[in-house]
């Protein structure tokens, strides 16, 4: 890794769809406005729920959730999560999780920026 590309992080949360406000506001008051956002399901703690369809009784055990990710060069990547999880949390199983990755590299497409310069 060159040393233009030490430090970038990304920042990647699984979170309750209902609570991305929160966290969009959360990441813009600390400075990382960008983000990707994916609709995504899955289990964790959270318990599976029965339903009925049709009189048939079914178990949903894959949850809708939110992942966010958010890649920083220039801010404290303590700083994201700390944001991220206080934004989210709701205290009740299924809030979510907040994970931190190295990025081994980036390019910016439109002007071919690499390292930090791309993000």
């Amino acid at each position: 890794m060159s040393d233009g590309e030490q430090g970038i992080k990304m920042v990647m949360a699984i979170i309750r769809p209902d609570k991305l406000s929160d966290v969009k506001t959360a990441l813009a008051e600390v400075g990382a406005p960008s983000l990707t956002v994916t609709n995504v399901s899955g289990r964790g703690s959270q318990p599976a729920k029965k339903s009925q369809w049709r009189g048939e009784e079914y178990t949903v055990d894959l949850h809708q959730k939110v992942k966010v990710e958010c890649v920083v060069a220039d801010i404290p990547a303590d700083d994201v999560v700390d944001a991220i999880a206080d934004a989210a949390q709701t205290g009740e199983k299924g809030d979510g999780k907040v994970f931190t990755l190295p990025v081994e590299s980036a390019v910016q497409v439109r002007t071919g920026k690499t390292g930090r310069d791309a993000v």
